[in-house]
Parts: C-alpha cells; sequence; structure tokens
C-alpha cells in the first residue's frame, strides 16, 4: 500500500509552503472530545452524546457567556460525526439520527452565532473511532469541507502508514487551500512519526498551522505535569519552528473537568499561555463552576496566549519541581511563569536576572490572575513569592528602562542580602502581605 500511496502523492501538483493567513495567534475555541469522547448512544445519554444538539448548546453557550467576546472562535466537533459509510457519491456524510439536519445546516447556526465551525477526520483508511477516513479521497473531502462552510480541520493519524504522512499531510494541505475556503489546518503528524522517526518540524511548520506532538492530555494532575515537562525538555525543538500562523499543541484545555483542582487549572492556563498553545478547551460549558469560567476568561491571561509575536517560551530554570519558564512579549515585556510540581508549599526568591531576563533596567510587575501591581524591581534585585502546591505564580514584567532579553537555560537560587517581597494590598482589607498563590 505504502508504493501505491507514494505514487498518489507524487501525482498531486506541488506548491509553497503553508500560507492561508490564518492562526497568527494561537486559535481559541472548543472541542468535543476529552469531555464527551465517542459517545454516540443519544438514546440514553441524549444531553452528552455527539450530535448537532450538542454543539449548537456549546455555540449558543459560547456567543452568549462571554466565550466569543473573550477570542474563544472555534466551535469543533471531533471523532464520531460521521455515518459507518461514505454516501453513494463516495462522500463523507453525518450520523442521520444524531445529526439529522447535516453539517451544513450546523455549520451555518455556528456562524449565526459569530463563531466558527471546525470538524475531526483522519489520514488513514478509518478515524482513530473506525469511521471513514480521508486516505485516497482527501482531495473529495477538502471539496466537501469547503462547501459546508468548514472553517477549521483537525486531521489526525491513526490507521495509516506513518512513513507516508512527510507527503500526505502536505497533500491534504494543499488540497484545502485549493478550495479556496480559509480553513485552520490542524495536523497530528509529527505525534504519530516520532513513535517511529524524529519528524521534519520545518516541514511540519511549513505544511500546518498547528500540530500536536505528545499524547493525548487527560483531566488530571499526572497528564498535565507529564505535558508541561516533555515540552520543556523538549522546547530547544520546538521553539524554532512556533511563530505566527504555526503553533506546537499540547492538547486540550481541561479545566472545567474533574481532574483539576483550582491550582493545578491555573497552571494549565498558564503554561499554555506561554507556550503560546492553541486554546481550545474540552469541557461542558453547561455546568462549570463560577472560578473556572472566571480562570478561562481571564483576560490577562489571554493575552499573554495571544501575543501577537507569537514566541513560544522558554523552561530558563529547572530544578527538580521547581520550574520557571520566560516568554517574550510585545511592548518589552515579558511573560514569568514560576511553577511548582510538589505537594508542599514553595516559598520562592530569586532575580529576575537569574529566572533569565537579562538587562541593566527596572521592571514593572504585575500579577496576571488578580492584576494586582506589584511595584518596579530592578533584574538584580531579588524578590519572594508563594507558590501553593501543583500551583503556578504568574506575572508580566515591563521593562521602564533599557532594553532586555531572555538569556538561555541557565541560572540558579543566590543568596542576596538585598531582599524584596512582593507586596500587594490584601483585597478588601487594609493591611499588606507577601504574595501567596
Amino acid at each position: 500500500m505504502k508504493a501505491v500511496v507514494l505514487l498518489l502523492f507524487a501525482l498531486i501538483p506541488s506548491c509553497c509552503s503553508l500560507d492561508n493567513g490564518l492562526a497568527l495567534t494561537p486559535p481559541m475555541g472548543w472541542l468535543t472530545w476529552v469531555r464527551f469522547l465517542c459517545e454516540t448512544d443519544c438514546v440514553n445519554h441524549p444531553t452528552t452524546c455527539i450530535s448537532e444538539n450538542l454543539m449548537k448548546e456549546m455555540a449558543d453557550i459560547m456567543a452568549s457567556e462571554g466565550y466569543l467576546e473573550a477570542g474563544y472562535q472555534y466551535v469543533n466537533v471531533d471523532d464520531c460525526w460521521l455515518a459507518p459509510t461514505r454516501d453513494s457519491n463516495g462522500r463523507l456524510q453525518p450520523d442521520p439520527q444524531r445529526f439529522p439536519s447535516g453539517i451544513k445546516a450546523l455549520a451555518d447556526y455556528i456562524h449565526s452565532k459569530g463563531l466558527k465551525f471546525g470538524i475531526y477526520e483522519d489520514y488513514g483508511t478509518k478515524t482513530c473511532a473506525g469511521f471513514p477516513g480521508s486516505l485516497y479521497n482527501m482531495e473529495l473531502d477538502a471539496q466537501t469541507f469547503a462547501e459546508w462552510g468548514v472553517d477549521y480541520v483537525k486531521f489526525d493519524g491513526c490507521n495509516s502508514d506513518v512513513l507516508t504522512m512527510y507527503f500526505g499531510y502536505p497533500a491534504m494541505g494543499r488540497y484545502l487551500n485549493a478550495t479556496g475556503r480559509p480553513m485552520v489546518y490542524s495536523c497530528e503528524w509529527p505525534m504519530y512519526e516520532v513513535q517511529q522517526r524524529p519528524p521534519n518540524m520545518q516541514k511540519v511548520a511549513e505544511t500546518c498551522n498547528l500540530w500536536r506532538l505528545h499524547t493525548d492530555i487527560e483531566d488530571s494532575w499526572e497528564s498535565l505535569s507529564d505535558f508541561i515537562n516533555w515540552f520543556g525538555d523538549n522546547q530547544d525543538t520546538l521553539i524554532p519552528v512556533a511563530g505566527p500562523g504555526h503553533f506546537n499543541d499540547p492538547d486540550q484545555i481541561v479545566v472545567g473537568n474533574s481532574g483539576l483542582n483550582e491550582a493545578q487549572s491555573r497552571v494549565q492556563v498558564a503554561l499554555w499561555a506561554i507556550f503560546a498553545a492553541p486554546m481550545i478547551m474540552s469541557n461542558d460549558l453547561r455546568s462549570l463552576h463560577g472560578w473556572q469560567k472566571r480562570l478561562l476568561l481571564n483576560k490577562n491571561v489571554i493575552a499573554i496566549n495571544q501575543d501577537p509575536l507569537g514566541i513560544h517560551g522558554r523552561r530558563t530554570i529547572n530544578n527538580g519541581a521547581t520550574s520557571v519558564w520566560v516568554k517574550e512579549l510585545t511592548g518589552s515585556q515579558f511573560a514569568v511563569a514560576i511553577l511548582n510540581q510538589a505537594d508542599q508549599p514553595l516559598t520562592f526568591s530569586m532575580t529576575l536576572y537569574d529566572m533569565g531576563i537579562q538587562g541593566n533596567t527596572l521592571f514593572s510587575i504585575v500579577e496576571t490572575f488578580e492584576g494586582d501591581a506589584l511595584g518596579n524591581f530592578n533584574v538584580n534585585e531579588r524578590f519572594i513569592c508563594g507558590v501553593e502546591p501543583t500551583g503556578v505564580f504568574l506575572f508580566t514584567a515591563k521593562a521602564v528602562g533599557n532594553k532586555s532579553a531572555i538569556k538561555g537555560d541557565s541560572g540558579k537560587l543566590i543568596q542576596d542580602k538585598n531582599q524584596h517581597s512582593l507586596n500587594v494590598l490584601n483585597r478588601g482589607k487594609g493591611s499588606r502581605r507577601v504574595v501567596n498563590l
């Protein structure tokens, strides 16, 4: 089969790298998978099965409860929307019981709310759940998606020859572009290829708007920690290929489910912001706790994620369960995340310089989640903050002096007599306190 597939792709006219003008900042939206998986039983599970009703409900909430206004644009269905077979003309078709109005009508409804619609398919002969895949039908499927009004295509890699992906994924990208309809192209290519050989990440970045690299995320602290550590360990490969129009994707935002507490939920949105990662939620928007919704809509976190430079931040300190991550932002600013992966509280003490920010300059420090201004600090001034167990302290540092830059993966804790605690007014009280998040 491999020889046939390669011959087929050799006959496809080639063109330059992906240039669809999309995803200049990381895409934001919602996806069915982590929360709803492949639930197809709408008789026994009518409110949680993969269906047009579920998609419409999520779109209604996103449009009416501030998500769209905050930047969440895409309402995406993952696997299991398909009928078991293609139609008599060889075209993809949705399950007729769960999507009786058809995909175009669903896309039109989502568009009427000011949102965009995303769909799932697979490079192989079948999707991961066993529904019809796109192999040998990619051009037809791209045309079908365009006719339906699709805005975003997630292209998985189950049931395929991994060694043909180098040719197959670019072919699908060309087919999508040839339709003339703008569609974000989300690839799973390197996640599969890395199991057999190192993927050519430059080629991936030239082909896709975003790409998965690691395994599927799960709704747990253990899974989240694994993702964060993996991205840190592989950052020298990931950082150079990320930027406007092409981003590393550490998978879905699982905040809003049951697996993360509040501190751990802040960790995910903070590190996804540092990574310049797509913020694609997978949760039930109908049943979020107030703090979960406020966190997902936090404008300061979103601003870091959506910074137009599109820089994937760097882990500058890696000291066991304690790490520091720095991301350069526009306007002579940096975002800094101090991560505590231990199950004990952390008292953190370090200068900005040793965190990874160079420059003989003053910085204005603002804590991100609450927006508290913490004062001005010289890069060589030490400050102290508390970080709760499995938590994060996230702040921005805006230069008010000379130009600065991020230094490399180095730095250590240094004892210094010039200690400067981060003090802010305790909300609702007149006392002052050391920041303890």
